[in-house]
């Protein structure tokens, strides 16, 4: 599955032929995903999986539209929350305003934020919310008070403020976003260039990490375990570093895989209700080549658990689907899959 850096130093997860992308070509300002069972916004952690996720996006064609202006603000029910929400933040930011009809500050926040977004030219959306006729929504987010902005990209919550922030303290927040997305998100330049991308802009080469060298040295010779040791003392002293993270979540499966036990499946087959027994064969089910086999058992495992299990097989699956390049039609499909599971 891990096979040995390239002569740029490249960690490389072959799945079926595909080979992953250099993870320190990627923004170090990244933002990061942080669903806990539905939305732990006390969570929110380093920025850098989203980012990830999103990064393999197609680019719009050149030509393409991109939404216009007077798109960019939607009313979001539970009804088109898959579609205005989830699907669209595969290609742009969306950012979710809940509000209430009661709430003072929302009426001095909600009309910043639609002013902002209409600047914004479609390189970011804005879905309006109301808790109160969508009681399921807020539920999922564990909204704990009005009004509280989230900002989805690829389908992952990845930053949240809440209260009614000043406009020019929004106004830098979604700056920051967009400028850690960029680079990730094709359709943001689109939107920014008026409508149409030739193509990705080349990422600029990036000197070798020295520390980095120590690990994928340890790769070349099959050596996964001091792989993983060097992985984690460069988060020991950057939590957030999301080259280590992308390697290391590698490694680890690599690790799991070596250790697969055989009759994994059978016996996770006999015993759906083992959590255990249903992760260790999704492991298994990946690691030979069974992929969307894999994906499958455990959104359906997602689907009837709840709490801390359920939690605990949704970040297992998403540590899975960073095995593969994010635009693999299994794993969008998978995300979606998964998307419908929890909301």
């Amino acid at each position: 599955m891990i096979g040995p850096a390239d002569g740029r130093g490249a960690v490389r997860a072959k799945m079926e032929g595909v080979t992953r992308p250099d993870p320190r070509q990627q923004s170090a300002a990244a933002l990061s995903a942080a669903f806990s069972g539905a939305v732990d916004l006390s969570a929110v952690k380093a920025r850098a999986e989203a980012a990830r996720q999103a990064a393999a996006q197609p680019a719009p064609a050149a030509g393409e539209a991109v939404p216009a202006p007077g798109s960019a603000v939607v009313d979001v029910t539970e009804a088109n929350f898959q579609q205005e929400v989830v699907e669209r933040s595969m290609q742009v930011p969306v950012v979710v305003d809940l509000w209430a009809t009661w709430c003072g500050p929302c009426k001095q926040l909600s009309p910043v934020l639609e002013r902002l977004a209409a600047e914004g030219r479609g390189a970011w959306m804005l879905a309006k919310i109301d808790v109160d006729a969508n009681p399921r929504i807020a539920q999922l987010f564990r909204v704990q008070s009005v009004p509280t902005v989230i900002a989805i990209a690829g389908g992952q919550p990845i930053d949240a403020f809440s209260g009614a922030l000043p406009e020019p303290q929004v106004r830098q927040w979604i700056q920051a976003l967009l400028d850690a997305l960029r680079e990730q998100m094709p359709g943001i330049r689109a939107a920014e260039e008026g409508g149409g991308a030739e193509g990705a802009e080349v990422a600029a080469e990036v000197p070798e990490d020295p520390r980095f060298v120590v690990a994928e040295e340890a790769l070349e010779r099959g050596d996964l375990a001091a792989a993983e040791d060097a992985y984690r003392k460069i988060l020991d002293v950057e939590p957030n570093n999301a080259d280590a993270k992308a390697a290391l979540a590698q490694v680890r499966f690599e690790l799991r895989a070596a250790a697969a036990d055989p009759t994994a499946v059978q016996r996770a087959d006999g015993h759906p209700e083992d959590v255990d027994a249903q992760l260790a064969a999704a492991d298994a089910e990946i690691a030979s080549q069974r992929v969307e086999e894999g994906f499958q058992r455990l959104v359906g495992v997602v689907k009837r658990t709840s709490g801390d299990e359920r939690n605990r097989v949704r970040e297992h699956l998403v540590g899975l689907f960073d095995l593969f390049p994010a635009d693999d039609p299994r794993v969008i499909a998978a995300r979606r899959a998964l998307a419908s599971a929890l909301f």
